[in-house]
């Protein structure tokens, strides 16, 4: 009893104050219970998720068990777990004789209370029952939860999108990305008309007892042996077919599987051809599919897309683009089945390389969407991979910083992906092409299955580069402005220098001026030469490929310039 009333005293001062504000809204502690590794989720750590569940599709409910392996990294006592309400939780149990723990409910958490403080080192195993209806996707992928739709023929259709929503929508967890379980299992009944399909490989089918006439149900259990993010374990129900191929990938054979509607195979076999040649230029880029013990699977899934790890969820209809449009308008988005390419992207950058906070989302999106400009590029040349990531700056807003407010759970700006693509590739052409291919590389094989930060890859690639690129992660990371290349003309010679950008900037930029001649040069904030050179024809054109704007100033504005 002293346990639960220090448990209930302790849970009320956490909620005592909101955070300040932040854009347009005010963070709760309920944020930072979620965003914050706090210290009752510190002195553990996740080594395996077994969930189990079984989904109504009637009442829109589920019944699920998870069963949490963790191991102590310090000596703890109460613990954090998440679960999104309305689910409600039977019992929690632990030890070898299934001792009930005390638990008490705050929002979506639940505090766990151990009967004595276990110490570091040990490995503990907590088992978790757990009902009720979760929270419904109102537009997933977007706007998350478990989705309950029909097919075309009428048949059940399920599953659950909730990437930063998080996985605790429908299963107990520990639901940051800081801490990945390094293996996993799902088991999912259903009614033996249907199929269930999830993460890794399909390990066996049990056939369950009827529990009423012509209700004949089936449990799918697949494992993962890699290590992976909460929220890309999900299972996909329906009326699925199989087929597949084997891949010679650069580890060797790669199982490629793929499960659809049973109405869209023939369709599926045609689109699904593109696996190949994006895996090839990928692995080429990126370095080894980073999962080959788990397999590369798609699902038809009944929203558009998401990078679940070893089972990417396809919904783009079997056509090329972005649900046939080109988010670049170059056309060359048009040539390629955006879901597949980006998607599978995420294999390498998100699933492999993850970040902690969910605030440095642009690991994960600005690597990804860039993917598609090498696929092009793979495909098409390097210029047309050149002009569609040019094209791609339209849909840049400039809104707020890519990098969001640490320990919150909230990204940055929706800008990680064309802004985060296209600072990446201003970085290529300042460091060239075969420099910035063996960073890639490099950077998959030294943060493999690893969770990182921004602030870490910042340092890699200035490192790897023999470059400092702070200021420009400082310029395009966490400010809304683009640099602006001034320029201007006195005594028939072209000078320039950077405004609109941080304390210090310096970025190397590459441009054209007076009869057609080139220069790349390291500038500053100061008004520099571009060329000791008189020139007779003085306009200035900057690279298209760098991401920056260029303005003529008149001369009387460096008039003390000498």
């Amino acid at each position: 009893m002293r346990r639960s009333l220090l448990l209930i005293a302790f849970v009320c001062a956490r909620t005592a104050n909101a955070q300040p504000l932040h854009g347009d809204r005010v963070l709760t502690q309920a944020d930072t219970l979620r965003g914050n590794i706090g210290a009752d989720r510190a002195w553990w750590d996740v080594t395996h998720y077994d969930v189990s569940v079984t989904p109504d599709f009637a009442t829109r409910s589920i019944e699920g068990t998870t069963i949490i392996t963790f191991r102590t990294l310090a000596s703890g006592q109460l613990l954090q777990i998440d679960l999104q309400q309305p689910l409600e939780v039977y019992s929690v149990l632990w030890g070898e004789r299934y001792f009930a723990l005390e638990m008490t409910r705050e929002g979506n958490v639940l505090w766990i209370d151990f009967p004595e403080r276990l110490q570091p080192g040990r490995t503990v195993t907590l088992i978790i029952n757990y009902h009720g209806v979760p929270r419904e996707a109102k537009n997933p992928p977007w706007d998350g939860g478990w989705v309950w739709q029909h097919d075309e023929q009428g048949n059940p259709w399920m599953s659950v999108a909730c990437q930063g929503l998080g996985a605790s929508v429908w299963y107990p967890c520990k639901d940051t990305q800081s801490d990945e379980p390094d293996s996993a299992s799902l088991h999912i009944t259903v009614p033996d008309s249907l199929q269930a399909i999830g993460n890794g490989r399909l390990r066996s089918r049990t056939t369950n007892p009827r529990t009423s006439p012509g209700q004949q149900q089936t449990t799918w259990n697949w494992a993962v042996v890699n290590p992976i993010n909460n929220y890309d374990l999900i299972p996909y129900i329906g009326k699925y077919t199989h087929f597949g191929e084997v891949y010679q990938g650069v580890n060797g054979p790669l199982d490629c599987d793929y499960w659809v509607l049973k109405e869209n195979e023939a369709t599926a076999r045609e689109q699904f051809k593109q696996v190949p040649s994006m895996l090839k230029c990928f692995e080429d880029w990126f370095g080894p599919y980073p999962f080959y013990k788990d397999s590369y699977k798609l699902v038809e899934a009944p929203y558009l897309g998401m990078e679940h790890q070893s089972a990417t969820a396809y919904g783009n209809h079997f056509q090329n683009g972005y649900l046939g449009r080109d988010l670049s308008g170059s056309g060359w988005g048009l040539k390629w089945d955006y879901i597949i390419v980006h998607e599978s992207g995420h294999e390498w950058f998100g699933n492999s390389i993850t970040t902690a906070d969910i605030a440095d989302m642009w690991v994960h999106e600005g690597f990804t969407d860039y993917a598609e400009t090498i696929y092009t590029q793979c495909q098409f040349g390097d210029a047309a991979g050149d002009d569609y990531v040019i094209g791609l700056r339209k849909n840049i807003r400039n809104d707020k910083p890519i990098v969001g407010p640490y320990g919150v759970n909230q990204e940055g700006s929706t800008d990680m992906y064309y802004k985060g693509a296209n600072m990446l590739h201003t970085i290529r052409h300042i460091i060239g092409d075969s420099t910035f291919k063996a960073m890639l590389l490099e950077m998959n094989r030294r943060f493999y299955h690893t969770v990182t930060t921004s602030a870490e890859v910042e340092t890699f690639i200035s490192e790897f580069s023999h470059r400092d690129f702070s200021k420009v992660f400082d310029q395009y990371l966490r400010t809304t402005q683009v640099p602006v290349l001034e320029w201007g003309v006195k005594k028939k010679r072209v000078w320039v220098r950077w405004n609109n950008c941080v304390k210090n900037f310096s970025m190397l930029v590459d441009f054209q001026y007076g009869q057609g001649r080139y220069t790349i040069q390291q500038v500053g904030t100061d008004w520099q030469l571009a060329d000791p050179g008189r020139v007779m024809d003085p306009k200035l054109i900057v690279n298209t490929n760098f991401y920056v704007r260029e303005e003529r100033v008149a001369a009387n504005k460096f008039k003390r310039v000498k």
